[in-house]
């Protein structure tokens, strides 16, 4: 997909100096044990980016004292600088809210109980249905905007809030116009087998073949770079989401999963079986599907927040990563079981309650994240030949990012260079 974004077209030098900590991952494809705890941290830097992309990182004056016309100066003023976040699983353009459901889990009802009473994913349904596609298409801006505050430069987009033909692919247009409309890369994931419609009740072979024949297809022709199936119980089996795959993939579809969040279905096996980019979720993964993921290089993506938000244990992110599996974290925002966009408190999650370091995370967020929608070669780390995708830190060490919980600390984030969005001082 061709960005048009204003800012791509703006050429020219820029160089961000006085950079007190710069911390990044490095490489072009994501890492796994003991690779994910090691940073590059280096004091009094700068870096010079030049039509969107990291020309060079150096010693502050190396690029500010050479004589280059037209070029905008960005001040770090000795704060943090490290590559934007990457939220590799949201399901961001959707309509309507589940409020009601949150105070019914509140009061101690389960997500399944909910699900089975016409709430759930399918309750999500019928209001983007039936909302317009510009207003659906605002909707969707306005969430960007807010991941931008947290950091958020790159986000992957699912559609399964239709499981129609027409509503899958208004979610993919809105995801496409955002696109071409927006700094923000967006990466978008074709989720048809999201659930069984209402009025395909008791013909689950019918709506597999509908997925399959009728809607991947011209997802693919829409801009549909993944696809995607919820396997789990009570939603599709292995059979039937190795099917979606398969023909996703015929298509042209890179694979990911949602596997064994509810029960350990053999998910995680079936993303090694079919290669997929990335498996997410995994709460309840089982030692062999997370085995055979890391033969595969399948790249474990936890969702801490969902498992907060419905009060269930944490995926095994410290076993992962000791095990060698390369190991993402994403937000999963989305109405029902996660209803955040918050990377801080993904950061507090992780490391208060899965056992990773904030090393571990800021890795999980930037490069692993990459490489969970297939971007590893362009984004997720500060070295020549990325983009240039930053964010200024309002703290004096990278360990706030876990140490002061529960706030944002993102000053300033930039998108190939350009500042996209800024935070001002109170007026006090």
């Amino acid at each position: 997909m061709t960005k048009n974004y204003e800012s791509e077209t703006q050429t020219g030098r820029k160089i961000v100096t006085n950079v007190g900590q710069l911390v990044t991952p490095e490489g072009r494809e994501s890492v796994s044990g003991s690779g994910m705890n090691r940073l590059s941290v280096t004091s009094e830097r700068e870096i010079l980016v030049i039509d969107g992309v990291i020309q060079e990182v150096g010693e502050v004056g190396e690029f500010s004292d050479r004589e280059l016309e037209e070029t905008e100066v960005i001040d770090a003023q000795g704060k943090v600088v490290l590559p934007g976040f990457i939220d590799p699983h949201t399901h961001f353009v959707f309509s309507g809210y589940r409020s009601e459901e949150f105070q019914k889990r509140l009061k101690g009802r389960s997500y399944e109980e909910i699900a089975e009473e016409g709430g759930g994913i399918v309750s999500s349904v019928s209001s983007t249905r039936e909302v317009s596609f510009p207003k659906l298409k605002e909707e969707g801006k306005e969430r960007l905007r807010s991941m931008v505050r947290f950091g958020v430069t790159s986000v992957e987009g699912k559609t399964g809030y239709g499981l129609d033909r027409e509503t899958e692919l208004k979610q993919l247009k809105v995801m496409r116009e955002l696109e071409t409309e927006t700094p923000v890369d967006i990466s978008s994931t074709f989720l048809g087998a999201h659930a069984i419609p209402e009025e395909y009740a008791g013909r689950r072979e019918e709506y597999v073949d509908f997925v399959t024949e009728e809607v991947a297809p011209l997802a693919a022709e829409t801009g549909a770079e993944f696809c995607d199936v919820f396997c789990d119980q009570g939603a599709f089996t292995v059979e039937e989401s190795r099917k979606v795959l398969n023909r996703g993939k015929k298509l042209g579809l890179k694979p990911k999963i949602h596997a064994d969040e509810i029960e350990a279905t053999g998910g995680a096996e079936l993303a090694a079986e079919v290669d997929a980019v990335s498996a997410d979720h995994l709460l309840k993964a089982s030692d062999e599907g997370l085995n055979r993921m890391k033969e595969s290089n399948v790249i474990a993506v936890l969702l801490p927040i969902t498992a907060f938000s419905l009060k269930e244990s944490y995926a095994r992110a410290r076993y992962m990563i000791d095990l060698g599996l390369p190991v993402s974290l994403a937000t999963d925002l989305n109405p029902g079981s996660c209803f955040s966009e918050s990377i801080p408190l993904l950061f507090s999650l992780s490391t208060l309650y899965m056992g990773m370091t904030v090393e571990e995370t800021i890795t999980a967020l930037t490069l692993n994240a990459a490489a969970a929608i297939d971007r590893a070669d362009q984004v997720g780390t500060l070295e020549s030949g990325k983009q240039g995708d930053f964010l200024i830190l309002d703290a004096p060490d990278y360990q706030h990012l876990s140490y002061h919980m529960g706030v944002n600390l993102v000053e300033r984030v930039v998108k190939r260079g350009e500042t996209i969005w800024e935070r001002n001082g109170p007026n006090f």
